[in-house]
């Protein structure tokens, strides 16, 4: 058993805008369980227009600063991106998928339940580079 994963109401195309996507994500992460000590920001990053689809691309970026090391060696960052389709109408949701910094995987965020290891992960790999440099 997975868990339950929870979900949120995605906006509709015809409602969505930058800043409410940006509020979106913010929604859908503070569904994951991931310790306080974590911090992120969220940004937008850019609007993509293509055939049948606009995408919006925003990145949230984690770190866990300490009193020893406020401004933590290393970041993990997750890409998301919202897909409005052309095809659909406009009063349907939009699409929403999420990857990691470092991995070429496209996820659901209603299919996967996010886990803290990942971003553990990423930066315990990044400062093994940053030692080994």
């Amino acid at each position: 058993n997975k868990g339950v994963i929870k979900t949120i109401q995605w906006v509709t195309g015809n409602d969505f805008t930058v800043e409410r996507g940006q509020e979106q994500i913010e929604e859908l992460i503070s569904t994951w369980d991931i310790h306080e000590s974590w911090l992120h920001h969220v940004e937008f990053l850019e609007e993509e227009e293509l055939k049948d689809s606009k995408r919006y691309h925003y990145r949230a970026c984690w770190g866990i600063p300490t009193r020893r090391k406020p401004i933590p060696r290393a970041t993990a960052n997750v890409y998301f991106v919202m897909v409005i389709s052309k095809l659909k109408p406009d009063t349907s949701p939009v699409e929403v998928f999420f990857r990691l910094e470092a991995s070429r995987l496209i996820r659901r965020p209603e299919e996967f339940q996010f886990r803290e290891k990942w971003l553990e992960d990423i930066i315990e790999n990044k400062i093994i580079l940053i030692e080994r440099l």
